[in-house]
């Protein structure tokens, strides 16, 4: 494991998939991060790359040629990543192509993730960078669980009028079907049943951050979403967590494309540009 720490926060960082393993209070001696539990759900705060969610039969085509990629794609549990650069609060991490990568995804690239602590806030930075001599096609996300209770409530800071796309509960894959999640209103509590259907799935969102207000309000986090067109909130029905989830891409719906190029929320990156993508976290009590 790697550690950043200042004196408020101690982050725990897990080198497989570069996942957030810890966000510890120092002062209330409190975990904010779901710690996993394999019978719920095993992950903590995976990064998702170079596709958010599922493809239809977990493949594609692109130009032509047909590949295969599992849900939230390979970054989430690879081994590959180095550590690039550390200090005391700030550290880097980098995953790069290689051929298991080629085989599913066939583009050079650098992914790098960026951990930074300033008092109480955590910053997390996506760097895509393209090798390639022609254009890459990708997605990323984030997927971090904060503990909580039922009960608790998310909120935002502008009323919002929003509805979640339905999600098909066998494939993963969207359905043409939405339903209003809230009409003028700030507030999204957490009940054992909310998430019956799978996550919630948001995008038109006009807030620029969303509050957990977890055991009843004794802990805050204050989510800044980085303008990420679609936010996924989601966790295992009943369960003492929740994921706030931006996505920059989102899962396949039913309607094929014949091409990847043509997916739902892809970013197309040129030739040798980089892409950048963040969000952060302010944890308080």
């Amino acid at each position: 494991m790697y550690f950043i720490e200042n004196d408020l926060l101690k982050i725990k960082i897990n080198p497989v998939g570069c996942e957030l393993s810890s966000i510890y209070s120092k002062k209330d001696n409190y975990e904010f991060l779901w710690q996993g539990a394999p019978a719920v759900w095993s992950g903590q705060s995976p990064i998702l790359f170079p596709i958010v969610g599922r493809l239809i039969n977990d493949s594609y085509s692109l130009n032509g040629k047909s590949y295969s990629l599992p849900k939230h794609g390979f970054a989430r549990k690879n081994t590959s990543w180095k550590l690039l650069e550390q200090d005391k609060d700030s550290m880097h991490l980098i995953l790069s192509e290689n051929n298991e990568t080629m085989r599913m995804y066939p583009f050079s690239f650098d992914l790098i993730v960026h951990f930074l602590l300033e008092e109480n806030k955590l910053t997390v930075t996506h760097t895509v960078v393209n090798k390639n001599n022609g254009t890459m096609y990708f997605s990323i996300g984030a997927h971090p669980g904060f503990n909580c209770e039922i009960g608790d409530i998310l909120s935002f800071d502008k009323a919002e009028t929003l509805s979640t796309e339905k999600i098909d509960r066998d494939k993963s894959l969207r359905l043409p079907e939405t339903v209003p999640v809230l009409e003028n209103e700030r507030d999204i509590m957490i009940t054992k049943d909310i998430f019956n259907e799978d996550a919630l799935i948001l995008h038109g969102i006009q807030s620029k951050n969303i509050t957990l207000y977890a055991h009843g309000g004794s802990h805050i986090v204050k989510f800044n979403m980085g303008n990420a067109p679609y936010l996924g909130i989601w966790a295992k029905p009943g369960a003492p967590y929740v994921c706030i989830e931006p996505w920059w891409g989102v899962n396949d719906s039913f309607e094929k494309k014949d091409d990847f190029s043509k997916k739902d929320g892809i970013i197309s990156l040129a030739a040798q540009e980089i892409f950048h993508c963040c969000w952060s976290a302010e944890f308080s009590a």
